[in-house]
């Protein structure tokens, strides 16, 4: 059995949309077990800013310590929103500093609505299987 830890969802300011919404999944894979708690550490930080990201829906950061995975399910008004979050200073610092000491892979998809349990039932599949 894979041990799967997530955070609280952390709603964002665009979290009561009626609109259909982009659903994230960025996995990161570490080289090594020593780098997994900084990119933790650093995931954390980004969630912090959350509540006042236009665009936002809601964010769960997650992990797989065994398997030296970490990441986030992140739920937004559109691809708009999604650029200007991965165009960050923080998170562009962060991508630097840890890309090249691991893998990173990333998938998204369109979901109805703003459901938070039912796209995190949606994402908690596609991790178990990747």
């Amino acid at each position: 059995m894979v041990l799967l830890l997530r955070t609280r969802w952390s709603p964002g300011p665009d979290a009561g949309t009626d609109q259909p919404v982009l659903v994230t999944i960025t996995d990161y894979t570490s080289n090594t077990h020593r780098d997994l708690p900084g990119i933790v550490r650093a995931g954390l930080r980004l969630r912090r800013a959350w509540p006042a990201l236009d665009g936002a829906v809601g964010v769960w950061l997650w992990t797989i310590p065994r398997q030296r995975r970490a990441g986030s399910v992140a739920v937004w008004t559109g691809t708009e929103a999604l650029r200007r979050f991965v165009g960050l200073p923080d998170h562009v610092a962060i991508m630097r500093h840890y890309h090249p000491r691991g893998r990173t892979r990333s998938t998204r998809w369109e979901h109805a609505t703003a459901d938070p349990a039912g796209i995190w039932s949606d994402a908690h599949r596609q991790l178990r299987q990747a």
